[in-house]
């Protein structure tokens, strides 16, 4: 049911982190065939259960894999074998959006996270299964934790397979809660960066005022080692040796749909950080954000709708009815005045929240009401996560909790606009603290 467990020798290559691979690559204790060839092992394995994956082609990741081991091997992310959702466009793989209408399509560039990537020496193994279109239509993909258990949506294959060893990183995207929701419930690393800083090119779009890539890793040191590596950065280390952040206890008007031992985990973690030496104090968000969640369904879903006007034109018999009755239809009957006003009610939160940021390093928050759920009719709630999303400020899941089934659950770290490394360095301090 679970991963395998790590042995005090030297652990699998496949369950090295991104940047533990790097470093052996670098040091000649391993190559880059190597590496992959552990991860298309341990997929060979566990994906009959996991299904994580929508296209893998090991013989052409071992032929890339071979390439990397051919040249001076100083690319930031030499070696690493990463994944991405299969709303990501490959020059030589196919991408299908998670829909039938897309069986086999075949883009004729990669997306600009995917050629970043490969620029740093990184193994492309395959793509990740996506939820229909990066929406709420469940995937095929299980929980690598618990195999009756969702890994939630819509990065589904990308959280399960980073979990599982798979890989080591992936990139999915978010409009809501789609990369942190599937990383917490998976129990690693989810980022959602703010919002415009890593690029989407190349990316199926679903609302542009809301998406962004998402990272997903088994580190706090590899999702800040992969974004300089989308930005186009020469990578630092995270800052060492800060004090003790500020953090804002921030529940928001939704606190009553968390399980109430969720809700116990959160108040308990609040009171260890203080005793830890942070200065922690509750947040209360001005009455704006209380419409939050409706600006969202209806600025995402105008978008969205009308992303997708060719589909609903000729292919409305393969879209499935959660989709065609969920946000298609909010956004079909959102009028454009409609879709203002919901555009106007996100931008003065987002001018309120700066100065209620000042006060704190990070607000504390959760993306999930609990565990993952069991059963696959459902990928989880959305609406904890998305308030943050609509912010456009920086996120990360932290794999600190346990529920009472001794699932994961993720500590939702809210950073300030532009304030992504900070983020990283007191998400690591959090860690060590709850972990």
């Amino acid at each position: 049911m679970s991963a395998i467990p790590h042995s005090k020798s030297a652990p699998p290559l496949n369950e090295l982190t991104a940047t533990e691979i790097v470093a052996a690559v670098k040091s000649g204790r391993a190559t880059c065939e190597a590496v992959t060839r552990a991860c298309l092992e341990r997929i060979a394995a566990r994906e009959p259960e996991v299904q994580a994956w929508q296209y893998i082609n090991p013989d052409q990741a071992i032929a890339e894999a071979r390439a990397r081991d051919r040249t001076d091997k100083r690319g930031a992310l030499i070696g690493v074998p990463f994944n991405v959702k299969d709303i990501i466009d490959t020059g030589d793989m196919p991408t299908e959006y998670g829909s039938p209408i897309y069986a086999g399509f075949q883009p004729r560039a990669d997306a600009s996270c995917v050629a970043l990537s490969r620029k740093a020496g990184a193994v492309l193994l395959g793509k990740a299964v996506t939820t229909e279109f990066a929406n709420f239509h469940p995937s095929r993909t299980h929980n690598p934790l618990d195999l009756t258990r969702t890994p939630g949506g819509s990065s589904a294959g990308s959280a399960a397979s980073v979990a599982d060893y798979m890989a080591a990183l992936s990139v999915g995207s978010q409009t809501s809660g789609s990369t942190v929701r599937p990383a917490g419930f998976c129990g690693v690393f989810g980022y959602r960066p703010t919002y415009g800083e890593l690029r989407c090119a190349g990316m199926m779009e679903a609302a542009a005022s809301l998406d962004t890539v998402g990272l997903i890793a088994r580190s706090i040191e590899d999702i800040a080692l992969y974004r300089d590596v989308l930005l186009g950065e020469t990578p630092v280390p995270i800052v060492e040796n800060l004090p003790a952040p500020r953090i804002g206890f921030c529940r928001t008007h939704l606190w009553s749909m968390l399980e109430p031992s969720t809700q116990s985990l959160f108040e308990d973690a609040a009171k260890k950080l203080s005793r830890a030496g942070a200065k922690v104090a509750d947040v209360t968000l001005p009455p704006d954000f209380d419409g939050i969640p409706d600006a969202h369904r209806l600025i995402s879903g105008f978008e969205f709708a009308r992303n997708l006007a060719w589909e609903v034109e000729n292919h409305w018999e393969k879209i499935s009815t959660t989709l065609r009755n969920g946000r298609i239809t909010d956004g079909l009957t959102c009028s454009y005045a409609t879709y203002l006003e919901a555009r106007g009610l996100a931008e003065r939160c987002r001018q309120q929240i700066g100065p209620i940021q000042e006060n704190f390093d990070i607000l504390l928050t959760t993306c999930a009401t609990g565990e993952a759920p069991v059963g696959f009719a459902t990928t989880g709630i959305a609406k904890l996560a998305l308030i943050w999303t609509t912010m456009h400020v920086p996120a990360v899941s932290v794999p600190v909790f346990k529920g009472p089934a001794g699932m994961p659950i993720g500590a939702y770290l809210v950073g300030k606009r532009s304030g992504d490394r900070e983020l990283f360095a007191h998400a690591r301090w959090v860690q060590k603290v709850l972990a």
